[in-house]
């Protein structure tokens, strides 16, 4: 039986004493460049969709280099890869397999959300496997990915599967990091609460039955990291419920924000930082400036989120 992920991602982070999850979000015009002007010499055809592929997977491949030794995770946003059709999916298929080789957990920022066959095949291609002509053949390989959880149970039970299958984890959205957030999320259910807490309970449920031995569940919560008081409340639903923490560094958040999330060993939430990592310099030095900064929040965090012993 495969490894649960949880217990996989306790022992990533008591080893590297690590919660940091750097977020690859590529995006051309944040981008050095030096780079970007090598790459644009030699654009071709498709208004140089193979080029900008090429130049995303250079770009991630360093970053992944650089940060490896101070993180445990690296989460790749699928839809800065999925918008240059067939060369951007090849670079996230690419790094997806370059992050796992550096020893980092892999996390498919998806996001994605269907019922029956549609749930079955989303699943298979990111953590678990399609079926083949002669058997099960290889998707993406991530160690995670993010699910949206509108369709409920019919939804998320696919990915359950695959996670129990697999030795893999989801992370279902609950309570985001983006200002439209409270529009939907905040709203109240008649006997539940709101709506993020009414879905964190059901969260706890379909955790339940994947639990490890570490007492953690591999179905996580996307939980902002500017979140505020919410933080702590869904800390108290949720007690064996690995966090995702977006929002922290360029949306905001800090230490203090995030320290509610960690039990007494620090364990508890990965915290994930985009664009103050993965842009931390914007010269050729890139990748260098970026292990900095990852370096500069693994110590922060550490001391911050019970993890010092």
């Amino acid at each position: 039986m495969p490894k649960n992920f949880a217990d996989r991602l306790i022992e990533a982070v008591l080893a590297k004493r690590s919660q940091v999850c750097v977020g690859l979000d590529p995006r051309l015009d944040h981008m050095p460049p030096s780079l970007l002007a090598r790459y644009a010499q030699e654009q071709g055809e498709e208004n140089g969709r193979r080029e900008i592929g090429a130049c995303l997977e250079e770009f991630g491949a360093a970053i992944i280099e650089a940060v490896a030794p101070e993180v445990v995770a690296i989460k790749l946003q699928l839809a800065c890869f999925e918008q240059y059709g067939p060369p951007g999916i090849r670079a996230f298929q690419r790094l997806c397999r370059r992050a796992a080789g550096a020893g980092l957990l892999v996390i498919a920022d998806a996001k994605r959300g269907d019922i029956g066959i549609s749930a079955q095949a989303y699943s298979a291609a990111f953590i678990g496997r399609p079926d083949g002509l002669d058997g099960k053949i290889d998707g993406y390989g991530a160690d995670a990915m993010t699910v949206n959880p509108l369709f409920g149970s019919d939804g998320i039970e696919p990915f359950l599967d695959d996670c129990r299958s697999y030795g893999r984890g989801i992370f279902v959205l609950v309570r985001t990091s983006n200002p439209g957030a409270a529009e939907i999320q905040d709203l109240q259910v008649d006997g539940s609460g709101s709506v993020y807490q009414h879905i964190a309970g059901l969260v706890a449920g379909w955790g339940g039955r994947l639990r490890g031995d570490g007492g953690y569940s591999s179905v996580g919560a996307v939980i902002g990291a500017n979140g505020g008081g919410a933080i702590s409340g869904l800390r108290e639903l949720l007690p064996r419920v690995f966090f995702l923490m977006p929002g922290y560094g360029a949306q905001g958040a800090g230490t203090d924000d995030v320290a509610p999330a960690f039990d007494s060993r620090g364990l508890g939430a990965l915290i994930t930082a985009s664009r103050s990592i993965i842009y931390a310099g914007s010269g050729d030095d890139y990748a260098a400036a970026a292990a900095a900064a990852a370096a500069g929040m693994r110590e922060e965090l550490w001391q911050t989120g019970g993890g010092q012993a």
